[in-house]
């Protein structure tokens, strides 16, 4: 792992954390494209199928859920569990569905990381990991890895990886913990959601800088508008302007 925190002494920033969905790329489109290819790919092996609405989905996973808690940031087994259970209504047993469950989730998973950043992500971060550690913060299970950007960053703490889900603290201790005698307000931390990232950030003493591509009006009014920005190739500037 990449250590740029020797020689920053000076700087007040020393580590940089991102959010993924919809920080560094739409999220939207991919979900829907990854659903709708997958929902096909299963129908090959099971036939065609009855999914229902959006709103039946979304009922059905929290129906899960609540039978099995640690769903809320296992999406891996949680979106298994769905595919599972469309798997074995079809007719299947419980011991053949499982080859196919693992064969719709790689297919799933391979359709998630077909994203288009944002324009200048890329070159942002590259700029960036010259001076400061890179992490990645995220609720989802894309891979920062699987992307040829994933060579600028040092770690990625994912839900799964701490038990729960941003705004929680779990994902920012994880990341301070990554090194010695690193404090809290030493390190930002970026991401589009105001609760996830921001609030998130700020209630355990990390620095925040929302990424408002939308260019939204802040609404959160027990919390003061933060640092925000909307296009990536100024985000370098933001930073040294107001942390060093």
């Amino acid at each position: 792992m990449t250590n740029h925190t020797q020689g920053l002494e000076m700087k007040k920033i020393k580590l940089i954390t991102f959010d993924l969905d919809d920080t560094f790329w739409d999220i939207e489109p991919v979900i829907i494209n990854a659903e709708r290819s997958t929902r096909k790919f299963l129908e090959n092996y099971i036939g065609k199928q009855e999914w229902g609405s959006l709103s039946d989905f979304l009922s059905f996973r929290r129906e899960l859920i609540e039978i099995d808690p640690s769903l809320e940031w296992d999406i891996k087994g949680l979106r298994r569990a769905i595919y599972q259970n469309k798997i074995l209504d079809s007719g299947y047993s419980e011991k053949d569905s499982i080859e196919l469950v693992d064969k719709c989730y790689k297919f799933f998973l391979e359709k998630r990381h077909d994203v288009t950043f944002y324009d200048n992500v890329f070159e942002s971060i590259k700029e960036l990991s010259a001076d400061y550690s890179l992490g990645v913060l995220t609720n989802g299970n894309a891979d920062i890895f699987n992307f040829d950007i994933g060579k600028y960053f040092d770690f990625s703490i994912s839900s799964y990886d701490v038990k729960s889900n941003k705004p929680d603290e779990g994902h920012f201790v994880a990341a301070r913990n990554k090194y010695n005698n690193l404090r809290y307000d030493e390190i930002v931390h970026i991401g589009d959601h105001p609760i996830n990232d921001v609030k998130g950030a700020l209630d355990i003493g990390i620095n925040a800088i929302w990424f408002n591509g939308m260019g939204k009006e802040w609404k959160e009014e027990n919390i003061k508008e933060p640092l925000q920005f909307k296009d990536w190739s100024k985000i370098t500037r933001l930073i040294k302007s107001n942390y060093e």
